[in-house]
């Protein structure tokens, strides 16, 4: 499994990741599947709903946000195939919180930003039985 991003997605998700520093940036990967790839058409970014004194390492994404983007993505015959959220300071690697609160099958794409820098992105699966992630390969295309 593969996830595709254009180029000018995979820049939004690293600009949206270095705006919200040193707080995490969250969000929704819409698109399609194509065979054993995500296709991204859509970045969906929503408001971190932690409390602010948890923002700079978790992220929340409402109820209501979820449903929000899950008409989104309906109203223009996606699916919601993952996450996005940012790491200040931190690696673009799944957390133990990423672990526990993380769902299978969805898309998680990690960037880890340093000084407003967005520096690496990562993408990565939870096992269906939710015991580890898996690195997943990111293609990035040309716009």
């Amino acid at each position: 499994m593969a996830i595709k991003i254009d180029r000018n997605h995979y820049e939004l998700i690293k600009a949206y990741g270095e705006e919200s520093y040193p707080y995490e940036c969250c969000g929704f990967l819409m698109g399609v599947y194509e065979g054993d790839i995500k296709q991204v058409l859509a970045t969906f970014p929503v408001a971190n709903a932690r409390e602010e004194s948890e923002r700079h390492h978790r992220y929340l994404i409402t109820p209501d946000d979820f449903l929000l983007g899950q008409k989104y993505a309906r109203e223009r015959n996606m699916e919601i195939i993952g996450f996005y959220h940012s790491h200040p300071d931190a690696e673009a690697r799944p957390s133990r919180y990423d672990l526990e609160h993380g769902w299978p099958w969805y898309s998680y794409v990690i960037i880890s930003v340093v000084d407003r820098q967005a520096k690496e992105v990562t993408s990565w699966v939870l096992e269906d039985d939710r015991t580890k992630f898996n690195r997943e390969k990111i293609i990035v295309a040309p716009e």
